[in-house]
């Protein structure tokens, strides 16, 4: 399957021109981001909303950003609304290649329960389908990023800083089809009014503010303490933050079984539709990047545990985990203890992927350190990161096979 395309190389203003043209828009915008933030939530502390100074042209993380990027430089994929938030903001996935034809003969657990996924997956069953998203959380910008950065490389072969990635391009000849959602909450993305958040050493208040809210007096409300309120009362905050849809709800943690919210739901008639092999869930709040050990069906422990060591091996051997050795960090019983029920448990349990959450390090504060001196993650490194961990999710679903190959057994009951 052929994804690229040369229309990328067609640019208006080249070179100097190009740079000088971008950065003045970005000024413009970035204050209009901050002024509208300061007419919404009016006791928003002032320096919390200076942006980055020279934000690079590939970071794309706005969501007015990413709908233009969208709308002007998607070609050989689809451009689809899956949804609508609370908020009354479209949903928008890019899908490349074929969906599945057909259908199974009965439910997911049906499947399970006769010992055998093919039943529910249909007869293209041997058909390899990927879905990566982001902005599940709208104060976390990185996988936005990075999705933005992926579709630039589908379309022309390149990242937007113009790095080619040859093995996500080998990996995407084997897959069948692809589903990228940059922002999966629009709603939180457009309430947190930056593009880029200035640097601020160790210190993560401001990340913290943006992305889990403040009260009234400015304590920030934090993490975990953001999922003891759900929904949130956006009227005894200062700032809600980015967690939560409009309707105050955190779709992480979402009613599943009860009244979801639209945007939950959206996402679950889109899997249940496409029977997607593995999910990529991005999150932000890492100190180095880390997957996250899914609450999902024990049949699929050793394929979750190769794809860990397969991400965190090639992540070590580019210089961005906290050691050298990948025996270590590639080791997935570094990650032993489930997260909780969520999201990606859902997912699962809808349609039989494996979804997992990977934890990005943030642009805007880093704890990290390595031989005892800090460490500085840079826009690229996080960039790099966020393509890692896909080409390397994309290569292991290719080679690997998808669900009808995962945890094939008759002895269910």
């Amino acid at each position: 399957m052929e994804f690229r395309s040369n229309w990328f190389n067609q640019v208006l203003l080249t070179g100097v021109d190009r740079r000088k043209a971008t950065f003045v828009a970005g000024l413009v915008f970035g204050s209009l981001l901050s002024a509208v933030a300061q007419s919404t939530f009016p006791n928003i502390p002032a320096d919390y909303l200076h942006e980055a100074r020279n934000i690079p042209e590939y970071w794309v993380s706005s969501l007015d950003g990413v709908n233009r990027f969208l709308d002007e430089q998607i070609h050989a994929g689809v451009l689809t609304t899956i949804g609508t938030t609370a908020g009354g903001r479209p949903i928008r996935a890019v899908f490349y290649g074929r969906a599945r034809q057909g259908k199974g003969t009965t439910t997911f657990s049906g499947s399970l329960g006769f010992g055998d996924v093919r039943a529910y997956t249909g007869p293209d069953y041997e058909r390899k389908v990927y879905l990566g998203m982001a902005g599940v959380h709208g104060g976390e910008f990185e996988g936005i990023v990075g999705i933005v950065n992926l579709l630039s490389v589908l379309e022309t072969g390149k990242d937007l800083r113009g790095k080619l990635w040859p093995g996500i391009t080998a990996a995407t000849t084997s897959l069948d089809r692809l589903i990228l959602i940059p922002i999966m909450n629009p709603d939180g993305r457009a309430r947190v009014p930056l593009r880029m958040e200035q640097h601020r050493g160790r210190d993560e208040t401001i990340p913290e503010y943006f992305n889990t809210g403040g009260w009234p007096n400015g304590k920030i409300i934090g993490w975990p303490q953001c999922k003891q309120f759900i929904p949130l009362d956006f009227s005894k905050t200062q700032f809600p933050g980015g967690y939560p849809n409009d309707n105050g709800v955190n779709i992480q943690h979402d009613d599943f079984f009860g009244r979801m919210q639209p945007e939950t739901e959206s996402l679950m008639q889109l899997t249940a539709r496409e029977r997607p092999d593995l999910i990529l869930n991005m999150h932000t709040g890492a100190v180095f990047p880390l997957m996250h050990r899914p609450f999902a069906e024990p049949l699929l422990t050793p394929v979750f545990d190769e794809l860990f060591r397969r991400v965190h091996t090639q992540l070590t051997a580019e210089g961005l985990q906290a050691s050298k050795d990948p025996a270590k960090e590639g080791n997935p019983r570094r990650v032993d203890a489930m997260a909780p029920y969520n999201l990606d448990t859902a997912l699962n349990l809808n349609s039989g992927a494996l979804a997992v959450v990977i934890e990005s390090p943030s642009h805007a504060a880093s704890t990290a350190e390595r031989g005892g001196q800090a460490l500085l993650w840079t826009p690229d490194d996080l960039v790099n990161i966020q393509l890692i961990c896909h080409q390397e999710a994309m290569k292991y679903l290719a080679e690997a096979g998808g669900r009808s190959r995962w945890a094939v057994t008759k002895t269910s009951r």
